[in-house]
């Protein structure tokens, strides 16, 4: 029973700590402390605001990365909480508190499964290590991928990776995101003429002109996806235009999109495709594109075998493999050539008011990640 609250207690210590990204409030100090106590070597990574380290146990092959982030989202507004976000409570086996899922449960998970798993194999095969970072929920742009960066300047190379991002559905272990699909941001600016609303041939509106060439971009099947990956699909986020006067006819008019791409389309494709369209239909336009991440995927090998015969071991369960969902700190990684999974928490209360995880859930995910542990490098 001890060893099983040894999860639950360091989550709350974690959740105690209001690390509102970037901000990490001494949660890797906490982490760090425990993982100089088995043995690892570590390594503060600080850029800008931003806190991150790399641990390391071992010097041989192969490298098992246990990934993170320390960082949360805001809370919302406080009263609507049952309880303080940052006072972990546990009420009827269910722990609240902001990071709870996503994904201080985790990092809790993953430390305690290490522990067990090195009291049981001082000796183990291969390295474990920890990359953390506080900048996973904000701009990501001084966080894991720097992180990357060094590993790469000082010659790292990660062989297995598990994120621990809450990837479940309906049940622990339901579901392995084995891949992501890349996300391609635009802000698209429609030049017109401003004008009064009364004298239309004075002006050019350019939320006319936009509409059609809209219409045909989000009709567009731009792929079919793949046995992995689902088609790739445009949704626009939002539209902007006007004065906020009624009788003002607007002279530009902004729309923001999003692309979520599968690896049979390209990032310079869809662009070239988009760009196509609004010439065809003669728009006076500016575009500007943001690549948050490339499509990338981890077919069933060592690493993804590992972490199923893990869950139906501990669970039951056969997970499904999924590259749904948004991006993640994987995205980073994956690059480097390494296996990469994410595999953590049921997912529903993330981002949410009373953001919660099963306590017994906690427990049972560390005994995953130690037989991942196991199976990898025993």
């Amino acid at each position: 029973m001890a060893d099983q609250s040894a999860v639950l207690q360091l989550a709350q210590a974690l959740i105690a700590r209001p690390s509102v990204t970037p901000e990490d409030a001494g949660c890797q100090d906490l982490m760090i402390e425990r993982l100089e106590r088995l043995g690892f070597e570590i390594t503060r990574l600080p850029f800008g605001e931003v806190q991150n380290f790399w641990a390391q146990r071992g010097s041989s092959g192969p490298l098992f990365v246990f990934a993170g982030h320390t960082d949360v989202v805001p809370t919302g507004p406080l009263e609507a909480w049952h309880s303080d976000p940052f006072t972990p409570a546990l009420r009827d086996g269910v722990l609240y508190g902001r990071g709870a899922a996503d994904m201080k449960g985790s990092l809790a998970a993953m430390l305690v499964a290490v522990e067990r798993f090195v009291a049981l194999h001082p000796q183990h095969h291969g390295s474990i290590g920890f990359l953390i970072t506080s900048d996973e929920e904000g701009p990501a742009v001084n966080g894991t991928v720097k992180v990357v960066e060094w590993l790469r300047q000082h010659n790292r190379r990660i062989d297995y990776c598990l994120v621990g991002e809450p990837s479940s559905g309906e049940a622990l272990g339901d579901t392995i995101k084995n891949g992501r699909r890349g996300s391609l941001n635009g802000r698209l600016v429609i030049k017109g003429v401003q004008g009064h609303i009364a004298y239309p041939q004075l002006a050019d509106n350019p939320v006319h002109k936009a509409l059609p060439a809209l219409d045909e971009l989000v009709r567009i099947e731009w792929d079919a996806g793949n046995d992995y990956f689902e088609p790739t699909r445009l949704q626009i986020s939002n539209i902007h235009a006007g004065t906020g006067a009624s009788n003002v006819i607007p002279g530009t008019c902004t729309v923001d999109f999003n692309f979520r791409f599968s690896p049979a389309s390209s990032d310079a494709g869809l662009r070239a495709g988009v760009e196509a369209v609004l010439n065809r239909h003669g728009l006076d336009y500016e575009l500007t594109w943001s690549l948050s991440g490339q499509p990338f995927l981890t077919p069933p090998g060592e690493l993804v075998n590992a972490a199923r015969a893990a869950i139906r071991a501990a669970t039951g369960r056969e997970a499904a493999l999924s590259t749904g969902g948004g991006t993640s700190d994987g995205r980073f990684i994956a690059p480097t050539g390494a296996q990469v999974i994410e595999l953590g928490p049921i997912n529903a209360s993330i981002h949410k008011l009373n953001e919660h995880v099963r306590a017994a859930d906690l427990d049972q995910l560390a005994e995953i990640y130690r037989d991942i542990l196991e199976r990898l490098l025993r």
